[in-house]
């Protein structure tokens, strides 16, 4: 039983690993790598990450937190 688990959990790293080594090779042969244009896309798509001065905050807006 546990010579079965090792073996599958051996087995899918494996595939994985392979995986891994050859769809960079499968982009380049099938013509699927991303454009400029393509990253600008998934860039806007994104999260946003505003960073806030805690000094500047003040008392407004936001929610939770007991205005410490």
């Amino acid at each position: 039983m546990t010579q079965t688990r090792i073996g599958v959990g051996l087995g899918l790293l494996a595939w994985g690993f392979v995986g891994l080594q050859l769809s960079d090779r499968a982009e380049e042969r099938f013509g699927l790598q991303a454009s400029d244009e393509d990253r600008e896309a998934l860039a806007r798509l994104g999260p946003r990450i505003i960073p806030v001065d805690p000094a500047e905050r003040g008392s407004g807006g936001g929610g939770g937190g007991d205005g410490r």
